[in-house]
């Protein structure tokens, strides 16, 4: 029996997380919740699940869930200390982190110090400090188990093969919701269209950034850090039927695909038990239902976002969390009707231009780097 922390458990990745744990009653056990603000679900899973612990970011949330649950034995922590207590935890032995944003770097950190079995599910902290956490995970001498379907699919792909044996990696993508709209269209394309993604369920900030391709930059900068492979041989395809999640190919010409159907139960289960497998209760792929694999490249014309991602990531340095820093208020702009989807991008590339990166820099560094572009972003907003 494994005792299992869920960072972010009212997300989409939490609550999947937990269909998986639940799934597995004799295996997992759940002794650590956190959510920023919603303590509605929250103390739902709580009666549910009767974690030992649980971490609310938002104090006067924390305090008042800890009101409502009144003489319940379990441990009500606040703030991001709570989630760097709950992730370093003694009776914690795997830790899924499926938080959002920059928050998720001092518990990620405070789980790789002390050791952890990590299923990480957030990608800001690689593509915002990579070098540092990668650094530490080996130091530590850990795996770091990716759940993104994408990184999850190259962590199978590549298993015990040696990184140096690989030629190149291919992340896959469905495209987004705009895959088959003209760039003509998108100056007046509505957001309800933006968040209509043809595969799958997810948050609307990461769909948005689906229908940019932003996205898939920053899953390239993750896969960089990750796999420790050059930027310039992972390459983007895009994958309309979303069944094949991403392809290693070795510098013998061998390539290894992983396929599964567009379920993040499967990979989150993977993370769970690796490096066992166990039977899945899920939904399994139906090779009967697929009438063809289609492939193309991506229209860098189209997809500006994809672009700077990628020079960003060839920069290096600060270049990337800036990237990151502004893509989350430029898209939360768009989300909240204050600007138009043709603004994303070009917001993007104003404060990139205006950035001085630091090649080598510390977390404080990356942080100030963070604030200073969320800040630079509001200028054009």
């Amino acid at each position: 029996m494994k005792n299992v922390a869920i960072l972010g458990s009212t997300g989409s990745i939490g609550i999947n997380a937990l269909k998986v744990i639940e799934a597995f009653p004799k295996h997992f056990k759940v002794v650590g919740l956190s959510s920023f603000s919603n303590i509605s679900l929250l103390e739902k899973q709580i009666i549910k699940f009767n974690p030992s612990y649980v971490t609310v970011v938002n104090p006067k949330k924390s305090e008042k869930l800890d009101r409502s649950l009144g003489k319940r034995s379990l441990e009500v922590l606040s703030g991001e200390e709570g989630l760097n207590i709950i992730a370093s935890h003694s009776k914690v032995d795997i830790l899924i982190i499926a938080i959002s944003g920059a928050a998720a770097i001092y518990p990620l950190l405070a789980g790789i110090e002390a050791k952890k079995h990590i299923c990480l599910a957030n990608k800001e902290s690689i593509v915002m400090a990579g070098s540092i956490v990668m650094e530490r995970v080996k130091k530590q001498g850990l795996p770091l188990i990716p759940v993104d379907s994408e990184h999850s699919a190259i962590f199978q792909c590549i298993n015990s093969s040696r990184t140096t044996d690989v030629s190149q990696l291919f992340l896959t993508g469905s495209g987004g919701s705009l895959h088959k709209t003209s760039k003509s269209h998108f100056s007046a394309i509505r957001l309800d269209q933006v968040l209509k993604h043809p595969k799958w369920k997810m948050g609307k900030k990461i769909t948005v950034d689906s229908a940019t391709l932003m996205n898939k930059g920053l899953e390239i900068i993750e896969a960089h850090h990750l796999f420790n492979v050059p930027i310039d041989r992972i390459k983007l395809l895009i994958h309309p039927e979303a069944v094949i999640h991403s392809m290693c190919e070795f510098v013998d010409g061998s390539v290894i695909a992983q396929l599964g159907i567009t379920d993040m139960k499967l990979p989150i289960q993977f993370a769970l038990t690796y490096p066992d497998r166990r039977e899945t209760p899920f939904e399994r792929l139906d090779f009967t239902n697929i009438k063809s694999f289609s492939f193309e490249q991506p229209n860098i014309m189209k997809y500006p976002c994809l672009s700077l991602a990628m020079a960003a990531a060839k920069i290096g340095g600060t270049a990337t969390a800036v990237l990151n820093a502004v893509d989350e208020i430029a898209v939360e702009a768009f989300l909240n009707g204050k600007i138009g989807f043709l603004k994303i991008p070009a917001i993007i590339e104003k404060v990139l231009l205006n950035h001085r990166y630091v090649e080598s820099p510390t977390l404080d560094q990356i942080f100030e780097s963070d604030k200073w572009a969320r800040e630079e972003s509001a200028r054009f907003i």
